[in-house]
């Protein structure tokens, strides 16, 4: 009698939640991001926010709940009840990176968080200043080789993911160059200007108007084909590194157990916002690569990628700042 009683309030549960999404949204929905206003991930996310709460006919307020290298966000909204009307935009760095460099994160990625959806990838672009002498990945690499531990490279910090990206390719393509790390990707890219350091991998967005006034040159970038933004610079891959890959990303998440229904229907929605012409053209002017995958299939990336960076982070014993 217990197990048909089981069965039925399993039964209920089920369908209530499927109703529930059916009546969705009835409110206005939260959309956590944990990174500052105004930063290209941000602008994306809003781009997404409103175009979403078009379809739904809800509004989708965007929520900067920053600091920690986006520990804050992402704990706030792994508390969250598992309603939908909080969203979460999680990336490599909270989801991936955090988890091997952080010994006390206040959440658990594959716990705590149900993911939607891939968004956008990033690729970096690795820019030297003009005076370096290589103009491409292959000269770079030997002159490198040549003098071991003379070429810096700045990042946005200790345990950043361009820092990790440069990390890579050094044990990839063999060779020494020296970190110098900064409290984010623009005093990086200013030393790169001026020669403090001789190149940084970055955000293609960042980089694009000095790459464009010849203030940094870019001799290559991180995805495994060549991006739309800069189409004349090969890939790191094709230019001696074979296999090398590095492709930021961010997604779409909600709390831990959050019903079936309300998940697909999300991942629904946005996958008609990414595949909007006008949305994919946006993000291509700004450096973005739209994606979009199944729910199964994104968490299943995030794993993967935990698996990759661990590695990266342990052979290097990098420490966050």
């Amino acid at each position: 009698m217990r197990a048909l009683h089981s069965i039925l309030f399993c039964g209920l549960l089920a369908a209530a939640a499927a109703v529930a999404a059916q009546t969705y949204p009835n409110k206005a929905i939260r959309f956590i991001m944990p990174y500052p206003i105004g930063g290209s991930i941000d602008i994306a996310g809003r781009l997404v926010a409103q175009r979403l709460a078009d379809n739904l006919g809800q509004g989708v307020v965007v929520d900067n709940r920053t600091g920690a290298g986006g520990v804050v966000g992402t704990e706030t909204a792994a508390h969250a009840a598992p309603d939908g009307y909080t969203l979460l935009m999680g990336g490599t760095g909270t989801l991936a990176l955090s988890p091997s460099l952080q010994k006390n994160l206040p959440y658990d990625p594959n716990r705590d968080l149900t993911p939607i959806t891939l968004l956008v990838t990033i690729p970096y672009v690795v820019v030297v200043n003009p005076a370096l002498h290589a103009n491409n990945i292959r000269e770079l690499i030997a002159l490198a080789i040549a003098k071991p531990g003379a070429i810096n490279y700045g990042s946005g910090g200790n345990g950043s993911a361009p820092h990790l990206a440069a990390e890579l390719f050094k044990t990839m393509a063999g060779v020494k160059i020296t970190h110098v790390p900064y409290k984010g990707s623009t005093p990086a890219i200013t030393d790169t200007m001026s020669g403090q350091v001789q190149l940084t991998f970055t955000g293609i967005p960042s980089a694009m108007a000095y790459i464009k006034s010849g203030r940094l040159r870019a001799i290559g970038v991180t995805s495994a084909r060549r991006t739309a933004a800069l189409p004349e610079v090969p890939t790191i891959a094709e230019s001696g590194v074979p296999g090398f890959e590095v492709n930021p990303w961010f997604g779409v998440l909600l709390p831990a157990r959050a019903p079936a229904p309300l998940v697909a229907r999300l991942n629904a929605e946005i996958l008609k916002v990414l595949q909007m012409p006008a949305t994919r053209e946006r993000f291509a002017a700004e450096g973005f690569e739209a994606a979009g995958n199944a729910p199964a299939e994104f968490a299943a990336y995030i794993r993967a990628e935990q698996v990759k960076w661990a590695k990266v982070i342990k052979d290097a014993n990098i420490k966050a700042d």
